[in-house]
């Protein structure tokens, strides 16, 4: 049976689904089909104010000791206070938009440039797969939708070069609606500017909770290590998914290269036996610089090919989520 629905859960497939929300169902309910047991906790509810006593409330609400000492009729205010409050943090920026199935195209690490091969003929086949973009999207979708199957609340962020969205996480229906219309309308613009719009949200946060952030991480690394290190210090938990698209983990080619940064256009002729073995030197001390500082600071890492099903993705997540209580 694993195998019956896990077919359905490759990026390929969901992304011909026609909204996120269904897409979102399918990778959920996939995912618990395979789950034995729930790991997440309910939810519970905290005392917060008074308000005055208006006909029709529940007695049961009605604080005596308030009422004895000033005379007057006042209930007791609850709001749903959940055991997890989370905030998906999504980069939407323009190299975030790359997919390797329909351009020719792979970045060169750090620095955010991208190959375009100029030959037309491909020597090595890549599975085809979603954008970077989407991906996250569909995910973090996924997470939202479980969170809220198991009352806890969700929250969302957009950015490129600035903050685009911000929606506060509450365990409401409506959020969750609120969340996926602003998912399903995600459109890759602008440069990136991960550290300043990390650093923004942190200063947001009130109340600890946990913080995933899904981003390709083409940025300073410095500046975003030390903006990830922030939601720390506030004692948040963090996950990071490092979402990368299987060419830009693996660059095979044997033609001619024209070297294009995505986001500002620039471009540079280079030849693929003196590019690709430093490239791939630069990638890897790129991602073990990310996984070496995540490690140290008990943040979560987690490296993600977009060819990857979602449910391998989820269990990924599922297992920091184990940890938090």
């Amino acid at each position: 049976m694993e195998t019956d629905y896990r077919k359905y859960l490759e990026p390929s497939v969901i992304s011909r689904l026609s909204n996120i929300e269904l897409k979102a169902k399918l990778v959920v309910e996939g995912f618990i089909a395979g789950l034995h047991q729930s790991p997440y906790h309910g939810f519970s509810v905290e005392f917060t104010e008074h308000r005055p006593y208006m006909p029709g409330d529940d007695l049961k609400y009605l604080d005596w000791k308030v009422l004895g000492r000033t005379d007057r009729y006042y209930i007791k205010q609850f709001e749903e206070e959940t055991n997890l409050k989370s905030y998906l943090i999504i980069d939407a920026s323009r190299s975030m938009s790359f997919r390797s199935d329909s351009i020719d195209t792979s970045p060169l690490s750090s620095f955010r440039n991208f190959f375009r091969k100029k030959s037309q003929a491909r020597p090595y086949s890549y599975k085809p797969v979603i954008s970077k973009l989407e991906y996250s999207s569909y995910l973090a979708a996924s997470i939202a939708m479980l969170m809220h199957f198991q009352k806890d609340a969700s929250g969302l962020v957009i950015y490129d070069e600035k903050i685009r969205t911000f929606i506060p996480p509450k365990a409401t229906s409506q959020n969750l609606k609120q969340i996926l219309l602003q998912l399903s309308g995600i459109i890759p613009s602008g440069k990136t500017n991960t550290s300043e719009s990390l650093n923004e949200v942190a200063e947001k946060i009130k109340r600890r909770g946990l913080v995933i952030i899904f981003s390709d991480l083409f940025d300073e690394q410095k500046k975003v290590i030390k903006a990830i290190r922030h939601f720390r210090y506030k004692k948040n938990e963090v996950i990071v998914f490092h979402i990368l698209d299987p060419l830009e983990l693996n660059l095979l080619t044997d033609t001619p290269l024209t070297i294009r940064d995505m986001e500002s256009g620039q471009e540079l002729q280079a030849q693929p036996l003196a590019v690709i073995n430093s490239y791939r030197e630069a990638l890897q001390e790129f991602i073990d610089n990310y996984k070496t500082a995540c490690f140290s600071d008990n943040t979560d890492y987690v490296l993600i090919s977009t060819n990857t099903p979602f449910d391998k993705a989820l269990f990924e997540y599922l297992n920091k989520r184990k940890t938090l209580h």
